[in-house]
């Protein structure tokens, strides 16, 4: 398994895994699946940015991680918010480990202060992979979505970055 950073002829992988997330995890907290060209446009902004990363596996992308803005407005430049998916069939083989630290040190790279971590409450080993980097739980917001029908709370985590 390797990490590389993205290309745009990713998107279509990149995109099947998100969809993926979309209809069968609360990982990602909407209803509704990319389109290709949804999934063209939304990757093309973390490229922009250098903030894309895949694991290859076998000659196929086996995962993908991205880091972009917490928030909009200028006072957060310097915050990034993480997303790190593992296509199903490759969960608990340490691709979401080398992805999330292509990205911390990319982060790192680009002067960036600080990276949250945006997590279901209920998704523990998406927690424990972050608390192995060192984020730090900040908090944990109750209700804060809906799916499938459910209220999901929202967990927190933090990591320094300088």
């Amino acid at each position: 398994m390797t990490v590389r950073p993205a290309r745009p002829d990713d998107a279509e992988a990149v995109r099947s895994i998100r969809n993926h997330a979309i209809e069968h995890s609360t990982a990602l907290w909407t209803d509704t699946p990319q389109n290709p060209a949804q999934g063209v446009t939304w990757l093309a902004a973390h490229l922009e940015r250098g903030s894309a990363f895949v694991a290859e596996a076998d000659g196929e992308v086996a995962g993908f991680a991205v880091y972009g803005p917490w928030r909009e407005l200028e006072g957060y430049r310097h915050t990034m918010e993480n997303s790190v998916y593992v296509r199903e069939d490759r969960h608990g083989l340490g691709i979401g480990s080398a992805l999330l630290a292509a990205l911390v040190t990319a982060a790192r790279e680009a002067g960036h202060h600080v990276m949250i971590a945006g997590i279901e409450a209920e998704n523990a080993a998406s927690i424990r992979l972050h608390e192995r980097f060192g984020f730090q739980h900040v908090g944990t917001v109750p209700e804060a979505g809906i799916k499938f029908g459910r209220r999901l709370a929202l967990t927190l985590m933090r990591l320094p970055l300088t």
